[in-house]
């Protein structure tokens, strides 16, 4: 009979123990945040993905009555930034502004010091949009199958440009080339403004950009406008055919989100993301990102879990297709 009351006592003590840990997770969720949050950015403060986050940040911060303070971390393509997270305290109070850097940079870079699939927890996707894919007029091509066969015809005469070796624009044409059977000369550039210039002067024949930067300059002639790069055609431009009419499967996507250290707790996560999708559901915030060329991008943390992984996937196979290797 002592040793099962015996028993019994430790049980109890166990249920006790875990409805307290329970209940304190809880109330970190419910008091959530007490104190200014950092959200780190891998970009110099001006771009877009720092327009973003302080978009974000300032809604999160009028919503959660805390500040939400942007602090730009240049470097390595957003290395610098995801690392000091990853090394952060897991408490909710030190966030990531994730984009396709993240997915591109595990197959780039060979010696990072972290995962980012397994060290950075999703918390909410928020912001993406397409690419436009343009030429200049003396390329003879006003439309897709135009410019492949063109392109076919005269077998690394082209040239295209991006902004760095290793993003988005430069993949987004490494996709093209894959997928089309073409060769094209990259030419990588340091910033969009000087794809935009060499572009528009023709020392350069074809980009894939973002629409916002590309369409003043379509309107006034001094560029071609071919087609979307995402799956479906663009609502602002219904004209405007999409790559994937021509080359199915085709897409190619800017996308935005926030992320936290692993074991931060989930009661936290679920918190962030309840709070931006509430944002994102308010039409001034629909309304401002169309502003941007760009459109909200809801969902779970789970779901933009599997979103990353996936991103991560076709990144790897462009990546080796390319030979891209970080410097």
């Amino acid at each position: 009979m002592n040793m099962r009351r015996k028993l019994a006592t430790a049980v109890a003590l166990v249920f006790s123990i875990g409805a307290i840990s329970a209940g304190t997770d809880t109330a970190v969720a419910l008091d959530y945040p007490t104190k200014p949050v950092r959200i780190l950015v891998g970009l110099n403060a001006g771009a877009l993905p720092d327009i973003l986050a302080r978009i974000m940040g300032q809604a999160l911060s009028e919503r959660l009555g805390q500040p939400f303070v942007i602090e730009n971390r240049p470097g390595a393509a957003t290395n610098v930034a995801t690392e000091a997270v990853v090394r952060s305290p897991p408490d909710g109070y030190t966030l990531l502004l994730v984009n396709p850097p993240n997915a591109i940079s595990a197959s780039v870079y060979d010696n990072l010091r972290f995962n980012f699939i397994r060290d950075i927890a999703p918390v909410a996707s928020f912001y993406q949009t397409r690419l436009v894919m343009v030429v200049h007029p003396s390329v003879p091509a006003a439309t897709v199958p135009e410019f492949i066969a063109y392109a076919k015809a005269n077998p690394g005469k082209l040239n295209f440009a991006s902004n760095g070796k290793g993003g988005v624009l430069h993949l987004s044409g490494e996709l093209f080339k894959m997928m089309a059977g073409v060769d094209m000369v990259h030419v990588p550039y340091r910033g969009g403004g000087n794809v935009l210039t060499d572009l528009i002067t023709g020392h350069v024949q074809v980009s894939f950009i973002a629409p916002d930067v590309a369409l003043e300059h379509v309107k006034a002639d001094k560029l071609r406008l071919l087609a979307v790069t995402s799956a479906g055609r663009w609502e602002a431009e219904p004209n405007v055919p999409t790559v994937a009419e021509f080359l199915p499967g085709y897409e190619a996507l800017a996308w935005f989100g926030i992320g936290a250290p692993k074991d931060t707790p989930q009661e936290i996560v679920d918190r962030l993301n309840r709070e931006i999708n509430a944002i994102l559901a308010d039409p001034r915030m629909r309304a401002r990102f169309a502003e941007l060329g760009g459109s909200t991008f809801a969902g779970s943390p789970a779901d933009f879990g599997k979103f990353i992984a996936d991103e991560t996937d076709k990144m790897a196979k462009i990546v080796r297709f390319a030979g891209v290797k970080g410097e």
